[in-house]
């Protein structure tokens, strides 16, 4: 009899042999086509000989590269009685899953999200849920890593484009106050996984680590931009990114405390009291 281990095993293996599939017909290198999914080449080498899981949200950036479906890469199929959506959900059913998994949390917070409030969201069955993610712990473990995923990814994407560490700097503040919706709601998640954290749960010390690489992308900013003659000679880089992010989950959190069209004006503030203390105790005279 075939033990769940050995099922996930498979899985996961068929899952590497359809991604190199997919690279394969992209015609590019191994390295190239991670340059292209915003996805680091050693983090996809060890996917692809099954030393880790592709995580949903790298799995949807390799199905929008190679233009194929989010479900064939998983290798999955709807479960018996699921009922299809009369429009095709756009990146496969796990990643419509993950989704609307992250907009509950947002909305409702962590602990009164139920599988069944998120098969009501996707208009399918708990069942389906099931199929796809086991338990409520790997579901929720799912949105918070397509969280990190998708902010490390955009992070990548706009300090590819940036001149120099200043620039980044400008950037990064940009894309850390909560204006869209979107943003709101990647703050609102954050907020309500801080509390997991102190309780050391598995989610919340999935949280801290990537918290830490968040602190350490500052970190690496302001080094460069010390060494590019940007920024202020003096200035010790870890020290001032632990003031500097501190500042940032203040504000965003006075930010996201305020509704209707008084967020705006928080987050315009927000903005600007950044801007103000980069300006005077970071950037070279």
């Amino acid at each position: 009899m075939e033990t769940d281990e050995g099922r996930a095993s498979t899985s996961t293996a068929g899952t590497a042999a359809r991604v190199r599939a997919v690279i394969a017909d992209a015609g590019v290198s191994q390295r190239e086509f991670a340059r292209r999914i915003v996805m680091d080449p050693s983090k996809l080498s060890r996917a692809l000989s099954g030393t880790r899981r592709f995580t949903v949200a790298e799995l949807a950036r390799i199905a929008d590269e190679g233009r194929v479906d989010a479900d064939w890469l998983l290798g999955t199929r709807p479960p018996e009685g699921e009922t299809a959506p009369a429009v095709r959900v756009e990146g496969g059913r796990p990643l419509q899953i993950v989704r609307e998994t992250v907009r509950l949390i947002a909305e409702h917070g962590f602990h009164a999200v139920r599988v069944a409030d998120i098969a009501r969201a996707c208009a399918t069955s708990s069942a389906a849920i099931h199929y796809h993610f086991p338990g409520r712990a790997e579901l929720l473990e799912a949105a918070v890593r397509w969280c990190m995923d998708e902010d490390t990814a955009r992070r990548a994407t706009h300090l590819a484009e940036a001149d120099d560490a200043a620039a980044e700097l400008r950037q990064l503040i940009a894309l850390q106050t909560p204006r869209t919706a979107q943003q709101r709601r990647q703050w609102a998640v954050w907020l309500d996984l801080w509390a997991e954290a102190a309780r050391s749960t598995a989610v919340g010390r999935l949280h801290s680590e990537y918290y830490r690489q968040w602190r350490e992308t500052v970190t690496d900013v302001l080094r460069r931009g010390v060494g590019q003659g940007v920024f202020r000679a003096g200035i010790d880089p870890h020290a001032a990114a632990l003031t500097l992010t501190a500042l940032i989950d203040g504000l965003a959190t006075h930010v996201l405390s305020v509704n209707g069209p008084e967020s705006a004006t928080a987050a315009d503030a927000m903005h600007r009291t950044l801007t103000t203390y980069v300006t005077h105790t970071i950037l070279a005279p």
